[in-house]
């Protein structure tokens, strides 16, 4: 597989859509280069770049729509070592200790429109470097919460109170023994409003969870 995907980059080379080098989509020089989010979230929330800056959309674009999944990694990469340096602060602090992975399921509808979860592969990706790196700090749970609502999408409704009804109850629990008592780390693309991740925090909480905090790319 690895020869087959060599002969396509030499055929289809792939370049980065910022610098134009080849090699990948957007390469972690010009990811890292990035301006990072700075947009008001709430302190539970860690997002990680502007999504304003053309590369970060365009590439969470890619991921999403136009299934360029390698992209999962290369988020993945960054996110896992923001992860690792706000696990060592909440371990001391509030026992935050064997956290759960969970990536913003989409609905069944959804799912079957793009054929795969771009949180998902990204969780995928995290738990793949950290086993690289000889560590077992958090294992990932994919059907645990579930969607069970197909919801208009956040960006497409301007209006707040719109927004949180059109989430308000869109989440559920399966086998929540898996759960119960545990700390959760919640993975999605894009931090818009939080209203989201907020409803998805709930759902969790109402089910025994201990701690939820979560991470995205971009807001």
């Amino acid at each position: 597989m690895k020869f087959f995907n060599t002969i396509l980059n030499v055929i289809f080379p792939v370049n980065c859509i910022s610098c134009r080098k080849t090699g990948s989509d957007l390469c972690r020089e010009c990811l890292l280069g990035s301006p990072a989010a700075e947009r008001e979230s709430a302190n539970w929330i860690f997002p990680l770049f502007d999504y304003h800056h053309p590369p970060i959309k365009k590439s969470i674009w890619l991921l999403k729509y136009k299934g360029k999944k390698k992209l999962a990694n290369t988020f993945a990469e960054i996110i896992y070592g923001k992860i690792i340096e706000e696990l060592s602060e909440l371990s001391m602090m509030s026992n935050f200790s064997n956290p759960i992975l969970i990536p913003i399921p989409l609905s069944k509808k959804r799912y079957r429109e793009r054929g795969y979860n771009q949180a998902q592969l990204i969780c995928e990706e995290l738990v793949k470097i950290d086993i690289k790196n000889n560590s077992n700090n958090f294992i990932i749970l994919n059907n645990v919460l579930i969607k069970i609502k197909n919801t208009e999408h956040q960006v497409n409704i301007k209006d707040r109170n719109i927004r949180l009804k059109n989430l308000s109850n869109s989440f559920s629990v399966k086998n929540p023994e898996l759960i119960k008592g545990r700390n959760i780390i919640l993975i999605d693309d894009v931090l818009t409003t939080g209203a989201t991740l907020a409803e998805a925090k709930k759902t969790l909480k109402q089910f025994g969870v201990k701690k939820v905090i979560a991470f995205t790319i971009a807001h």
